[in-house]
């Protein structure tokens, strides 16, 4: 039943995502960003982010044309890319809205005992003293350089027990905390991410994924001979593809290709927020788990749920996955509650044959497309600015300015979720308990809708302790003195009766 509602699910957002019948209008006429409501029904938004512009090698002024570029990391207004397919790192430099230019292209390394010119760099990471850490993937090690590309040491395969000494090193992946200890993920390997200290000494693998496995499954391999098991698949923890390290020094990690039914029971997350031990601490307090596309209909080539190929934090505490199954990207506040959806496969712009990374300068997002060949700029829409504009006016404790932009936000679309519960939110946090209420109950946000019914209820006490003191002095005092009365009178029957 449930995958009839799916691929129910999923012609509605077709033809949400597909617009009305093919007319002579332009993209940038219509929308192709949708959301979900409390009902899960697929909403249609103004668009949340527009193209500004899609930059091939040449636009960049680049004699050679990109091949299969897999990694892109930002730092200020400085973009690496990772063009894999040349062997090479791009750094680009942005000096206007869409003017970027050629700071710098490297493939060789300087000094060093072992000096082999770049092979295949899938990902790079710059640290905040400027030094560069590059996955070399085609030799089998973890660069780190200097800001002028001086050689200062390599990171190798990990030194452990359960990593076979003779199997190749190949790390895909990496970010570099303020420590300067490095976690990358490799290929072939799946405890979880290799963890470096500064010194490239390996300290052991972090953040590995819940082990999921079938108990029909499980028990056959009980009676299972050791050939037939060999042949059955291991209960390994899931490789990550993608992480990022945001501002606080947490890890998001995205692990695509997860199994729709585990993905559905809860028992395997396509998102995980990884502190320092390694524990997954994202919080998913929305209505539906954070995993892209609720429904999965096949068509166009494309099935099965959302797959996070890559994952960007913003300032303010939004992040956006990048899924690579049908090219889309997928904005989640701190709660786990969905901000926007849009995207697609196409050649158009704002489309995507197979987007490999995104990242962000500001609230602006980047999109590297490893078979089209290309890098897209994103910038928000009005609708997107108002919205980012409400969430950190509320973080910033500007409670009253938030709410004014929330319901500017509300005014441009009455089905946007986060509108009525963001009023409600600034309320509360105004005093306004009775209002809030009212917000929280028409988007039906139960715990928020508890918290201010608390403060609401305390508050009404507090303002009516008087009259509640009276009403129970009432109720107490009259009983008993009506029970005295009748004592009273009672006895001076009795004294009459005697008298006569």
């Amino acid at each position: 039943m449930k995958k009839i509602i799916k691929t129910v699910g999923a012609l509605a957002l077709t033809a949400v995502i597909a617009g009305i019948p093919a007319v002579s209008v332009s993209a940038k006429e219509r929308s192709y960003t949708y959301n979900y409501d409390y009902w899960g029904d697929v909403q249609d938004s103004p668009d949340f982010y527009t193209v500004t512009r899609v930059y091939t090698a040449s636009d960049l002024g680049l004699d050679v044309n990109f091949k299969s570029p897999e990694g892109m990391f930002i730092q200020g207004d400085m973009v690496y890319i990772c063009d894999t397919g040349n062997n090479r790192i791009v750094q680009l430099q942005r000096t206007g809205t869409e003017q970027f230019e050629i700071y710098r292209i490297f493939d060789q390394i300087k000094g060093g005992t072992d000096v082999k010119n770049l092979s295949g760099p899938t990902d790079i990471a710059v640290s905040e003293e400027g030094d560069i850490y590059i996955c070399d993937k085609g030799n089998a090690r973890i660069l780190k350089l200097d800001s002028d590309l001086n050689y200062l040491l390599q990171f190798d395969l990990p030194v452990d027990s359960t990593v076979n000494p003779d199997s190749t090193f190949q790390p895909s992946k990496l970010v570099v905390d303020t420590a300067g200890r490095v976690y990358c993920i490799a290929t072939s390997i799946n405890q979880g991410l290799c963890k470096y200290e500064a010194d490239g000494t390996f300290s052991g693998f972090v953040g590995a994924t819940p082990v999921t496995y079938d108990w029909m499954d499980y028990i056959w391999k009980k009676f299972a001979t050791q050939e037939q098991r060999q042949r059955m698949v291991s209960f390994v923890p899931t490789a990550y593809d993608n992480i990022y390290m945001d501002q606080e020094g947490f890890i998001y990690a995205c692990a695509g290709g997860q199994d729709e039914n585990d993905l559905d029971s809860g028992a395997a997350d396509a998102v995980r927020k990884l502190n320092l031990m390694g524990s997954d601490i994202l919080v998913q307090n929305g209505e539906y788990p954070v995993y892209g596309d609720l429904y999965w209909g096949e068509g166009g080539g494309f099935e099965g749920p959302s797959w996070f190929t890559d994952v960007t934090v913003l300032e303010n505490d939004i992040y956006v996955c990048l899924d690579k199954n049908r090219g889309r990207l997928f904005g989640y506040d701190d709660q786990g509650k969905t901000v926007f959806c849009f995207g697609g496969n196409g050649n158009m712009d704002g489309y995507f044959r197979l987007p490999t990374a995104i990242d962000h300068m500001g609230h602006d997002l980047f999109v590297l497309d490893s078979l089209d060949c290309s890098m897209t700029l994103f910038t928000p829409t009005e609708f997107g600015e108002l919205v980012y504009d409400a969430i950190e006016q509320f973080d910033e404790g500007d409670y009253n300015t938030s709410g004014e932009s929330w319901r500017q936000v509300m005014e441009l679309d009455g089905n946007y979720d986060l509108a009525y519960i963001g009023i409600g939110r600034s309320l509360l946090r105004q005093e306004r308990y009775r209002e809030a209420m009212d917000y929280f109950e028409l988007k039906y946000d139960d715990e928020n809708y508890s918290k201010a019914y608390k403060q609401y209820r305390k508050e009404w006490v507090e303002d009516h302790i008087v009259i509640i003191v009276i009403v129970i002095l009432v109720l107490f005092l009259v009983p008993l003195s009506i029970g005295r009365i009748k004592e009273i009178k009672h006895e001076i029957d009795i004294a009459d009766i005697f008298r006569t």
